[in-house]
C-alpha cells in the first residue's frame, strides 16, 4: 500500500504542477527524488558515546539504519584526525521517503518552539532544499527522558525540480509551512 503522501502527490499535486507551470508530459512534473537526514557530532571525537546515542536516535527517527560518517582531513585545531567518526547519515528513498515527509510536516514541524514557519531561502538554485533542525526532540518517536543530550540535525530535500520556483510550489502543495511573506 502506497503512503498516504504519495497518493496525495499523484492525485492532487501533479494536476495542480502541470496546470500552473503548462507541462505537456507527466514525466516533467517534479517529484522529491530523495530525503538525507545528516547528524554532525563533532563531540563524538572526544565521546565516543555520543556518536551511538546520536545514530540511535537517527535510526528511532527515520526508521533506516544510519551510516556512519568519518572525517575526511584532520583539523588540529578540533582535535581531529583523519578517519574519526564524527556523525551520521541516513538517505531515505521511495515509500520511506514519503512517510519521514509526511511524519515531518504533519507532527514534527508543529511541535518546533516559537515556530513561525520554515524558511523559503534554503534553495540552493537547482530546486533542492535544505532544512536545520536545532532539536531533534521534536519527533515523537524520541523519549525526551532518555535524551543525554540535545542534537541538531540537516534535512536535504532533492527535487528533480529545474527551479527553486518549482521546488518551491512542489514543497508547498505536499504540506511544507513555509513562511508568509509580507
Amino acid at each position: 500500500m502506497p503512503a498516504r503522501l504519495e497518493v496525495h502527490y499523484r492525485e492532487n499535486v501533479v494536476p495542480k504542477l502541470m496546470e500552473r507551470f503548462k507541462y505537456k508530459n507527466i514525466m516533467m512534473v517534479p517529484r522529491i527524488e530523495k530525503i538525507s537526514v545528516n547528524i554532525g557530532v563533532g563531540e563524538a571525537a572526544a565521546e565516543p558515546k555520543l556518536l551511538e546515542t546520536a545514530m540511535q536516535e537517527l535510526g528511532q527517527i527515520t526508521g533506516q539504519k544510519p551510516q556512519v560518517r568519518k572525517a575526511k582531513k584532520a583539523i588540529s585545531n578540533f582535535k581531529l584526525r583523519e578517519g574519526q567518526a564524527i556523525g551520521c547519515r541516513v538517505t531515505l528513498r521511495s515509500k520511506i521517503m514519503y512517510e519521514f515527509m509526511d511524519r515531518f510536516v504533519s507532527v514534527a514541524v508543529p511541535r518546533i518552539r516559537d515556530f513561525r514557519g520554515l524558511s523559503d531561502t534554503s534553495f540552493d538554485g537547482r530546486g533542492n532544499y535544505n532544512a536545520g533542525i536545532r532539536e531533534q526532540i521534536i519527533f515523537p518517536e524520541i523519549d525526551i527522558d532518555k535524551v543525554p543530550r540535545i542534537n541538531g540535525m540537516d534535512i536535504s530535500f532533492v527535487t528533480s525540480a529545474n527551479t527553486d520556483e518549482e521546488a518551491f510550489e512542489l514543497l508547498t502543495l505536499l504540506g511544507m509551512p513555509f513562511k508568509k511573506k509580507n
